[in-house]
């Protein structure tokens, strides 16, 4: 399998059946993380910290205020760099100014005695540590690196104002210099990964589509080629027929004869071009089928078991459930990883085709899907067709057909 499957299908079997859609939701639910994160770091510094009731309340609610406002910029930002959202101004402003607000305060409380620099450096080095990420991925990437450094440079240089030094001061310009570069850097890689399983979800998709539209393409041409010179000839003796009758020749009925001739001689080419449609070779249809899967993504697993020693009936029959089958999985298993086709023997008396995918949706494929013409088809064999549904959008389709060994 080229190495352009392998990605597929980790970037699926990352995310489940619903790859996309789930590898979001891991990436919200990360950012809700780091919010409950924050709130148990400004828990830890105001259980720490002697410095008034009234100030060790004013961080706990701007703290709290300061991690709500993260998730909401950080849900809406994801949206937004996935193209599914305006640029969250409002919250943006909201949260470069909550940070600020909290920084003053932690400044001043450093100038008037409140605090220590051991009790600042931890504080503005979390500050800086958490404002990257959310800015990052709510603005392109020039316009949040600006950002971020010029709330970063501005964090420090109010640290130096307030008389930080030393190593305490050292702690939080290195948070400046590492600490918020490294968590801009890390939002912006989730929100690339989320859009770019998002963008091999959807080009999967398109793959199915060109191959179901390129097999009605060739289907299309097979008659254009039978079709189309047998038709030219008719139309010119026709036209000759027509010609000849007016003029009270007995040759037009020779013409007419042609004509009959030609079109008689269309029909049987068409019905052949048809039968081997419907009829093709199981070996046939199974290489195609792994084909056309593959091509959209689909890890697709044969196993041949007895199936070059049925009757010609029997692998015409399992043929069409294989075409048949696998356009259903194309069309209606959109979060397909995997497919696996086994043809088995049911004990002396009878030969199965077992196909079994993933990402089949919830509730039961309905009409159009081609099931019920596939019933017909085995019923004319005497065989039967079922289907099951499994949790986990697992979809089993089981053909049975009587065969005996040595028939």
């Amino acid at each position: 399998m080229s190495m352009n499957l392998n990605v597929d299908d980790w970037v699926e079997r990352l995310g489940g059946p619903d790859g996309p859609g789930r590898y979001r939701k891991y990436a919200l639910a990360t950012v809700a993380y780091f919010a409950v994160f924050e709130l148990g770091l400004w828990a830890l510094w105001v259980a720490q910290t002697d410095t008034g009731r009234a100030n060790l309340v004013s961080v706990a609610v701007l703290g709290g205020a300061h991690a709500v406002v993260q998730v909401l910029l950080c849900r809406a930002a994801l949206h937004r760099y996935l193209g599914s959202g305006p640029r969250p101004d409002l919250l943006l402003a909201a949260y470069t100014t909550l940070t600020a607000a909290m920084a003053a305060l932690g400044c001043v409380l450093l100038a008037t005695g409140h605090i220590d620099d051991k009790g600042l450096a931890p504080y503005l080095f979390w500050l800086l540590m958490l404002y990257g990420g959310p800015c990052a991925l709510a603005l392109s990437r020039r316009a949040g690196a600006t950002l971020v450094a010029v709330v970063s440079v501005s964090i420090v240089a109010g640290g130096v104002a307030a008389g930080l030094s030393g190593a305490q001061l050292g702690l939080v310009t290195g948070a400046a210099l590492f600490m918020a570069p490294f968590m801009a850097a890390a939002f912006r890689a989730t929100g690339w990964g989320v859009r770019l399983i998002e963008e091999l979800a959807a080009a999967r998709q398109t793959q199915a589509r060109l191959a179901v539209a390129e097999e009605r393409l060739r289907f299309g041409r097979d008659l254009h080629d039978v079709l189309g010179r047998n038709l030219a000839v008719v139309a010119l003796k026709s036209e000759l027929a027509a010609q000849l009758a007016r003029r009270g020749r007995p040759e037009a009925v020779e013409q007419m004869l042609e004509v009959q001739r030609i079109a008689q001689e269309s029909q049987r080419e068409i019905r052949s071009v048809v039968r081997a449609y419907r009829t093709a070779d199981l070996h046939t249809e199974l290489a195609g089928a792994r084909s056309v899967l593959e091509a959209a993504g689909i890890d697709c697993r044969i196993e041949y078991g007895p199936a070059a020693r049925l009757p010609g009936e029997v692998q015409a029959a399992f043929g069409w459930v294989v075409r048949e089958a696998t356009t259903n999985v194309l069309r209606h298993a959109q979060g397909a990883s995997r497919c696996t086709m086994s043809l088995r023997t049911a004990g002396p008396t009878a030969a199965l085709l077992l196909m079994e995918n993933d990402g089949a949706s919830d509730t039961p494929p309905g009409a159009g899907t081609g099931l019920t013409g596939l019933k017909e088809r085995l019923t004319a064999v005497n065989g039967t067709l079922t289907t099951e549904q499994y949790p986990g959008g697992v979809f089993r389709l089981t053909a049975e057909i009587p065969w005996e060994e040595g028939e």
